[in-house]
């Protein structure tokens, strides 16, 4: 995917609503993306984030020059997963459901998007 290409939030009336406390990473499929964030370190107080529609948006405020004081981590997108691929310590994958919001690499969204028989043809090939 392109940057272009990157879905934009599901809900943009919900942006920036929802937890800092969420899961990160993992599940390998996501259902909706939830928002964009850029977390910013401003060396002088607290760690916070900005909250974006879009990864262009996302993009262009991390690349910005307009606070020279703070460092700015490369856009991370938040995904809902209504079902995800869990792995154990073991390393035995399992096919979860409910709901759950995690913070992804963006780069992550490519191909990663659930279809009815993603997790099963997914599960079905790391058994070959």
């Amino acid at each position: 995917m392109t940057i272009t290409t990157y879905p934009d939030a599901v809900d943009p009336a919900k942006v920036g609503e929802y937890s800092s406390l969420s899961f990160s990473g993992g599940g390998r499929f996501y259902d909706d993306v939830l928002e964009y964030r850029v977390w910013c370190h401003p060396g002088d107080g607290d760690d916070y984030y900005c909250c974006f529609e879009t990864y262009a948006e996302a993009l262009k405020y991390s690349r910005g020059r307009h606070w020279t004081n703070k460092i700015k981590e490369e856009p991370i997108v938040v995904v809902r997963q209504l079902e995800w691929v869990a792995e154990d310590e073991d390393g035995v994958r399992s096919h979860e459901t409910g709901e759950r919001i995690t913070e992804w690499r963006t780069e992550w969204l490519d191909g990663s998007k659930r279809t009815e028989d993603s997790i099963r043809d997914f599960l079905a090939k790391e058994d070959e």
